[in-house]
């Protein structure tokens, strides 16, 4: 597992740092190499937050939490990363995945240069993001989407290998885009 902390406001700990690194050992047992956590420690005042990101094959998860003590703030992250990646595990094993496809696909966006933003009358694209389309069926994409909090995730289906686009509804179901063809 290859884990980086990033230190804000406060002095570098080896104390804390490898005591980070030794809770986040626990989560080996629910998902397969190679593992890449980023662990971001802050003190803003009497404010102490971990923040956890954990990508590992096809998976990325995030969590915070925020206490008055840094110890608790890692053992309070670490034990919701660990719930998070148990109900993964759980409903992988209930849902049985359609025969996917190895290819993955990469989505790009170009984006207009700042200087260029203020003499435009119309919107620009202001951020731009290149993420990995992996194929998978819809119930996947939803499970995906609620390990990242995110309102919608573009994936390939893996049934049809279309891109779709699944979303939160604001009645708290989920919609689906989907291409069509003619």
């Amino acid at each position: 597992m290859q884990i980086a902390t990033t230190f804000r406001h406060m002095e570098p700990s080896d104390a804390l740092k490898s005591y980070a690194e030794e809770k986040l050992d626990r989560v080996k047992k629910y998902i397969d190499e190679p593992i890449v956590a980023q662990v971001f420690l802050t003190v803003e005042k009497i404010r102490h937050s971990a923040e956890v990101t954990i990508t590992a094959k096809g998976i990325t998860i995030k969590a915070a939490e925020e206490t008055n003590d840094m110890y608790a703030a890692i053992d309070a992250v670490v034990d919701k990363i660990e719930r998070q990646l148990r109900r993964y595990k759980e409903r992988i094993k209930e849902h049985k995945p359609a025969a996917s496809d190895s290819r993955d696909r990469q989505v790009r966006k170009t984006v207009v240069a700042a200087e260029s933003i203020d003499q435009r009358q119309e919107p620009v694209v202001i951020k731009s993001n290149t993420f990995s389309i992996k194929p998978m069926s819809v119930e996947e994409a939803v499970m995906q989407m609620d390990l990242l909090h995110k309102d919608f995730l573009v994936f390939t289906d893996a049934g049809t290998e279309d891109i779709s686009v699944i979303y939160r509804r604001k009645d708290g179901n989920y919609g689906l885009i989907e291409p069509t063809k003619g």
